[in-house]
């Protein structure tokens, strides 16, 4: 599975972004799907979480609580693609955004439960 974000840049804070993951080599309807986050010096965190699936049915999710009603991820099995969009950026939201794949089930909220990663884009926010 090769995972590919885009969608990072420079916003200030209150801006919103939408970032994207782009999955491919195999199909991606029964897999839970995610995003981290990480600064220098910190590790790997959890943002959110949303579950795999029939399209048309109903995803869970889950969510940090520090972004909970700003975030909101959301996917396509169409398009084999899973969102953040993210709304009233803070300048602590800055950081490098990954994308994360898993044929695991349940709450998965840490990094070593996924098994494929994106390469990260990088979000910035400006105060």
């Amino acid at each position: 599975v090769q995972l590919v974000e885009s969608g990072g840049g420079l916003v200030q804070a209150g801006d919103s972004l939408r970032l994207s993951c782009a999955a491919s080599g195999r199909p991606m309807s029964n897999v839970a799907m995610a995003w981290f986050r990480q600064t220098p010096g910190k590790e790997r965190e959890f943002v959110a979480t949303i579950s795999g699936g029939v399209s048309g049915t109903y995803y869970t999710t889950y969510y940090t609580d520090s972004v909970k009603g700003r975030f909101t991820i959301s996917r396509d099995n169409t398009k084999s693609t899973v969102d953040l969009q993210m709304n009233s950026l803070k300048p602590e939201d800055a950081a490098v955004y990954y994308c994360a794949a898993t044929t695991n089930s349940g709450r998965l909220f840490r990094p070593s439960e996924y098994l494929y990663w994106g390469q990260g884009t990088q979000v910035t926010v400006s105060s």
